[in-house]
């Protein structure tokens, strides 16, 4: 079965800092491209990071600097470290897999988890 799991959302203050992480079952992990996608309350999904089969990264422009996103083949996890959270990073987080390369139109991403909430607040 063709599954992924993520955990570590919670409620933060702004200017903390989340460690998400996602765990992958079902599939051959290294060949596969890994994201994560957010989706706020009203809003389309918003592609967040993303990490290729071969380690290639792209980040959207509203979280580089802040955000790091990882994995561990040997583990079949990839990580999302959260610095600097914002208000406006309040969303469910989604971990999303799709063969070999990323893509940051969330539409095209084929296997899905159940997300995490993420809330900053004071």
């Amino acid at each position: 079965e063709v599954q992924l799991v993520e955990s570590g959302g919670g409620l933060v203050q702004p200017g903390g800092s989340l460690r998400l992480s996602c765990a992958a079952s079902g599939f051959t992990f290294d060949d596969y491209a890994m994201s994560w996608v957010r989706q706020a309350p009203g809003q389309e999904r918003q592609f967040v990071a993303g990490i290729n089969w071969n380690g290639g990264i792209t980040y959207a422009g509203s979280v580089q600097g802040r955000f790091t996103i990882s994995r561990d083949n040997a583990k079949n996890t990839v990580y999302l470290q959260m610095n600097s959270l914002k208000p406006e990073d309040t969303a469910v987080y989604y971990c999303a897999a799709r063969p070999l390369m990323v893509v940051t139109d969330a539409r095209e991403y084929n296997v899905w988890g159940q997300g995490t909430q993420v809330t900053v607040s004071s």
